[in-house]
């Protein structure tokens, strides 16, 4: 079928672009031979031989080469990360192999410039992850990845993370500017035959009305004083900032890091109040206290390079008094008691009460974060949000749940079923943002393959050993 084609193509092409980006050192770079040798090992006193097979050359892709091992440890990445392969044949992996090779390639001859800066800031926060989960391990982090020292590890962590990046900016070339007009989306679906017209599972549309607990005044100054507090032991006692931050900080997502992040000023990331702070401040300098959605910060501005700030921060959350917890959770019951004897409806309930800016104004009404429309499909609903809603009939009101998020961490929430939409064939008029990106991909892949081909014949390629059987898609054994 053409929609098992286009989902096939992109689901294996995206994993394996993750994989490529991943920290699996262990493989070796040079050029081995691909026989069988006899191999005298010495490990202490002890002294056997064994026959072992070397790892043979698979593919050369211009001026990349490929491993047996490599793909091997590909797909132990991909398994890792919970990916099904049992239907996919070693041959179409080791095809995408290829396939990323070649954009890499590619992108070195089309003088694709890197971020030099981004890879090196990406490698030192995987250093960082890791031997935060080896508590600081790091010569048994060299002894597990086969490195003979610390610069050798970064050095190959490195090159793995830039030719990913370089694979991933080729593949954005040759796809990124490609649209589809409503004819073409139109003609797409006039020509899948009608019994190969996808079947879209059962979706519901979902609202909800969000009470949030207030934070009191006397919470917020604590926090403030607390991180002044900090500053101050910092700039007159010259404690260290990295050490405060791995005991008070409640970012878990720096932790690891001492509060790292690299900021580049054309390139927005973290919010709009930590970038305006993080880019007024001198090198050297720690801002005062201030506020985002997330709690209250201080940033240490650590270096300056361009248009790259290094940047540390500590990050802390108010605590809620147990006084301002009660107080949300009965006002959301009454709200939950109006709705329910006809006082009010839901929708209007949400606009009067909701805490929820992002579904306050359409009456609570959620929006699907990968679709963005209103329809959540029942068998790629998150897993959280399907059981809170799995036996709600429709119209009916659930009972209060304690929730939590990213920015708060206890919330009230209802939740009600404002339409159903049963298992269906697809219809142009209703399934129409779902038949657009079909078809968008079906675009994508066939520019893909116009592309493959002509680099491809321009590209030196040789496969090797079992691979010269596959039976490709793209014609890698240039036939």
């Amino acid at each position: 079928m053409l929609l098992n084609r286009i989902n096939f193509k992109f689901l294996i092409k995206s994993a394996l672009l993750v994989g490529f980006i991943s920290f699996n050192f262990s493989h070796a770079q040079e050029i081995i031979n691909d026989d069988v040798v006899e191999v005298e090992q010495t490990k202490d006193t002890i002294v056997n031989k064994t026959r072992i097979k070397a790892d043979g050359v698979a593919a050369v892709v211009g001026d990349f080469i490929i491993l047996e091992s490599d793909l091997d440890r590909e797909i132990a990445q991909l398994k890792a990360q919970g990916a099904d392969l049992k239907d996919v044949t070693r041959c179409e992996l080791f095809g995408s192999l290829l396939e990323s090779k070649l954009y890499a390639h590619q992108a070195i001859q089309d003088s694709i410039v890197v971020n030099e800066l981004y890879i090196k800031s990406r490698t030192e926060q995987q250093i960082q992850g890791i031997l935060a989960q080896t508590k600081g391990d790091m010569q048994g982090l060299l002894d597990f990845y086969k490195k003979d020292s610390e610069q050798a590890l970064r050095d190959e962590m490195y090159e793995i993370n830039k030719n990913g990046y370089l694979a991933q900016e080729m593949r954005t070339k040759v796809i990124g500017d490609i649209e589809v007009t409503p004819e073409e989306v139109r003609t797409f679906f006039n020509d899948i035959p009608v019994d190969e017209r996808p079947i879209f599972g059962t979706e519901l549309k979902l609202a909800q009305i969000v009470i949030i607990p207030e934070v009191t005044e006397e919470s917020k100054q604590a926090v403030i004083d607390k991180l002044k507090g900090f500053k101050k032991d910092v700039e007159e006692n010259g404690s260290s900032f990295t050490t405060k931050v791995l005991f008070y900080t409640e970012d878990s997502a720096s932790k690891s890091t001492g509060g790292k992040y690299t900021l580049n000023r054309n390139q927005p990331r973290m919010v709009k109040e930590f970038r305006d702070v993080a880019f007024s401040l001198q090198e050297g300098e720690i801002s005062e206290p201030f506020e985002t959605d997330f709690g209250y910060h201080i940033i240490l501005l650590e270096k300056i390079r361009g248009q790259e700030y290094d940047v540390r921060h500590i990050l802390i959350r108010p605590e809620l008094t147990q006084e301002a917890i009660q107080e949300a959770k009965d006002e959301i019951d009454k709200v939950r008691a109006k709705i329910v004897d006809g006082t009010l409806t839901f929708a209007e309930a949400a606009r009067e009460f909701s805490d929820e800016k992002e579904t306050k104004y359409e009456g609570g009404q959620m929006t699907n974060p990968v679709t963005q429309d209103f329809n959540f499909e029942l068998t790629r609903m998150e897993p959280e949000l399907y059981a809170q809603i799995q036996d709600l009939k429709d119209g009916e009101i659930s009972e209060v749940i304690q929730d939590e998020d990213r920015v708060n961490r206890i919330k009230f929430k209802i939740l009600t079923v404002t339409d159903r939409i049963d298992d269906h064939e697809a219809d142009f008029a209703k399934d129409y943002l779902k038949i657009k990106e079909l078809a968008l991909q079906d675009k994508q892949v066939d520019a893909i393959a116009k592309w493959q081909k002509e680099t491809i014949a321009e590209t030196y390629v040789k496969v090797n050993g079992v691979y010269k059987d596959c039976d490709f898609k793209s014609n890698w054994l240039k036939k």
